[in-house]
This record gives C-alpha cells, structure tokens and sequence, in this order.
C-alpha cells in the first residue's frame, strides 16, 4: 500500500508547494529545459545541408571584394535585402551610411640593393600614395618603436621597416595602425611593416593605418613575412638594403553605402530587441569570405531558420550587415545614432567577426548574472561542441551602441585559421569547411533565439 501511495503524496506536496519559494528558486535552472526541442531543432536544420555555404559562395562569387564606396559592396548590399526579402524577413530596409572612398590602384616593391628582389606587398588600407616615379630610399630595419626610437637620427630620409613576428592580433596591429606615422615623425620617407598575420605561403595582409595630426603622411604597405625574413637576413649582414616603392593609393570623398537591416517581429514584446550581425564590407583582396561574409551569413542564417521552423520569439531578432567595418567604422556608429532612441530596448547585440571555423562558443561582456544565463543556454549546443564562454565579448561594429548603453555583448568564437588569411588575397570561401559554417550558424542560432525568447530579459 506504501508503495502505491508514494507518487501521491509527491504530486500532493509538489502543487502544495507550487506557489512556494521552492519552485520559485527551481525556476532559475529549470526554465532552459523548455528550449531543449526547439535548441535541437534549430541544430539540426542548421546541420542538415549546406545551404549557408552556397549563399556565402554565391556572394563571393557574384560579388568578389567589397571595400566601402565599391560598386561591388552597393551591389552587394541590394542583393543581401532582396535575399531578406525572399526568405521571410519583416522590415527589410536599408539604412543609408556616408563611407570614404580610398582606392588602392597599381603598386608595387622592389629591392633595388644588394640585389633585384619584387617584395610581396599590399598597400594600407587608408595610405597616401607615393610620387608617379615612386620612393626609392636606404631601409632602416627595425623591431619594436623603442629601438625605432634608439635609432631616429638614422630614420631621417629613409624607409623604416617594422619587423615584428606576429603575436596576437591586437598586440601586432599597433605597429600597422601608428607605425607610419611613428616614423615620419622622425623623418622617414616611407614605412613597411611585416605582415599582421602569421606566416602563411608569402601572404600579405593588408588593414588600416591611422596617421597622427602631429606628423606628415607617408605610403605605407605590408610585406609577406617569408619577404620580411628576407630584409631581416640582409640588414643582420650590415649590407645595405635599398627599396623602390610605388602606390597609386588615393582618396576619392565620401559616397554614399548602407546598413542592411532584417528582422523577426517578437510575438509578445516586440519593442524590445535582441540584435545579430556581421559587417558586409571587405578589403580589396581575396573575396572577404571569412572577413566577413561569413559572420554575415550565419547571423543572417539565425533569423532565417527561425523563420522556417516557425519559432517566433517573444523579442524582436534584428539581423544587421553593417557597412564600412574596415577602414572607418562607418556603419556601426550609424546604427547607433540612427537607433539612439531604442538603445534602452536592446537586450543583447552579437557580432561575428572572427571567423566562421569550428565553433567553440562565444565571448560575453555584462553582467555576472547574465552570464550565468548564457552559459546556461550554451550548453544547450554539446552536441556541436560550442559550449565555452570567453571573458569578453562584442564587435566593431556593435562597440558604438554597446558602450553607449551598456549593453550585453557577445561574439561567436571559432578555433581556425582566420589570421593566416584574413586581409589576404587567400580569403575566399575554398578555406572555409561547410560543416564548420553549419555550426556557426546552429550555435548563433540557438543562443539567439533563448535569449530573444526566455521569459526573463538577459541579466534580469
């Protein structure tokens, strides 16, 4: 009888209780078990083919590079909201941005002494180009600003060339961004820097530079690092090394681009809004695959799945293709003005701008308590691996709104090798795996849409 009584008295005293403390603090960890199905079901769409591959190889295919005021990237931009459009998406707009236009035009670097070398280069994004017969000067080799510093009475009319191995992306990019503008503070006429990049199959990698007020600007261009060693080996001779360096690099004003913007009305608090992007320019080389179409699409893949599962969140899902990431932040400061009155409603922005290899899980800035949930609902992607939760998290392009109100932040993490392309010539969607892009798009997937759906809003 005891036995048969026992499932009783536990139904009893779990409704005598259901208006109790208990099952209030039960909430805080029971409430992810709903999103389990719809978790899975996101995966598995996500999973089940390649469709997110065939759309970012047909617009690299169809588009190529898309450096901001391109007609590249406005074409680009006029197929990604008609694509919206055919997949479903609500409010499908785009949101005009004035971008500069720096063009890069012919270049080129050669060793003139001790012998004819061609330097494979690119030049910085941003940089003024050199006379029509170019700059031919003495190079001044060296490895860090200080010893650049030790050495500045020797600077003075020559090209100053910035060898430092690679380390971390934002660690290494110093000598990209202030390099040139180090240098012709002390007379230079010209500046290389070694690739920012790990070294890759004589690779250059391209980026921005940004000149002081205080100094005059100078060409500037990134050499492989297989062409870096080269100059190092020479120099580490005491035989003098003497370069020719020739770009067209010039600014042609300000045009106008835009911001895509989709989204998946919420079904219950529409006004409030949990925003996923990626940034649809490129630079001018390779086809911007990994840098950063792919962050595009698999943001974009998030709404899209929702859609065809027909899974509405209670919150908005905005998908946001920003314009002019890389050489002005253009697109990411207009959001925020253009958006500045509904600032106080977004629950959370994410970004993908690191690459679309295998998923390992997302970085996160907010707080304590809201970290507890995305950790929560990461584990809810174990079966594709993506469950770590990185101190920091956030984007470029989301940075402007995020700081301006404190929003919680995230960016999807991989583990790849997004250094050795991006900014090259190799960025193109061959190096990226259809299983891996799937995964990216499964994992930003699922995070969105608990986040845009659980009862409670992120951090609360």
């Amino acid at each position: 009888m005891s036995i048969r009584r026992a499932p009783l008295l536990v139904l009893i005293s779990v409704l005598a209780l259901s208006s109790g403390g208990y099952v209030r603090a039960q909430t805080k960890t029971n409430w992810l078990g709903h999103y389990r199905e719809p978790a899975a079901r996101l995966v598995a769409e996500a999973t089940a083919n390649a469709f997110a591959w065939q759309r970012l190889a047909l617009l690299t295919d169809s588009f190529g590079h898309r450096l901001s005021g391109s007609p590249q990237l406005e074409r680009a931009i006029r197929w990604a909201a008609e694509e919206m459009k055919r997949d479903g998406l609500e409010n499908v707009h785009i949101e005009p941005v004035m971008v500069p236009k720096w063009v890069r035009g012919r270049e080129r670097a050669d060793i003139i002494q001790p012998g004819p070398h061609e330097l494979v280069m690119l030049g910085l994004g941003d940089s003024v180009g050199t006379p029509p017969e170019g700059v031919e000067a003495e190079v001044l080799v060296v490895q860090s600003f200080a010893e650049l510093d030790s050495k500045s009475a020797l600077a003075k009319g020559r090209i100053v060339f910035f060898n430092v191995p690679f380390t971390n992306y934002g660690d290494s990019r110093l000598f990209r961004m202030s390099g040139p503008s180090r240098a012709a503070r002390h007379g230079a006429v010209a500046a290389l820097i070694r690739s920012i990049g790990p070294t890759g199959l004589r690779l250059p990698h391209t980026g921005v530079l940004q000149y002081g007020a205080d100094a005059p600007q100078i060409p500037a261009a990134a050499v492989a690092a297989e062409d870096a060693d080269l100059l190092q080996r020479i120099a580490g001779r005491g035989q003098r090394i003497v370069v020719r360096l020739r770009m067209e690099a010039h600014f042609e004003g300000e045009v106008e681009s835009a911001n895509v913007i989709g989204e998946l009305r919420g079904r219950e608090l529409p006004e409030e809004i949990v925003v996923v992007g990626g940034h649809l320019d490129s630079w001018d080389v390779g086809a911007g695959a990994s840098d950063d179409g792919g962050g595009c699409i698999v943001t974009w893949e998030a709404l899209r799945l929702m859609k065809k599962l027909g899974l509405r969140p209670r919150r908005t899902v905005r998908v946001v293709l920003f314009t002019n990431e890389e050489n002005g932040g253009r697109g990411g400061l207009a959001y925020r003005d253009a958006h500045r009155h509904e600032l106080a409603r977004h629950v959370m922005m994410l970004e993908s701008d690191t690459g679309v290899f295998r998923p390992t899980g997302f970085g996160f800035s907010g707080t304590p308590r809201a970290r507890e949930t995305v950790k929560a609902i990461a584990s809810l992607l174990a079966p594709i691996g993506a469950t770590r939760i990185e101190s920091v998290g956030g984007g470029a392009d989301i940075e402007p709104s995020v700081r301006e109100h404190g929003i919680p932040s995230l960016s999807l993490e991989v583990e790849g090798e997004y250094f050795v392309i991006h900014h090259t010539p190799a960025d193109t969607v061959e190096r990226i795996d259809p299983a891996h892009l799937a995964k990216c798009a499964a994992a930003v997937a699922v995070m969105t849409y608990v986040v845009a759906d659980m009862p409670h809003r992120l951090g609360e």
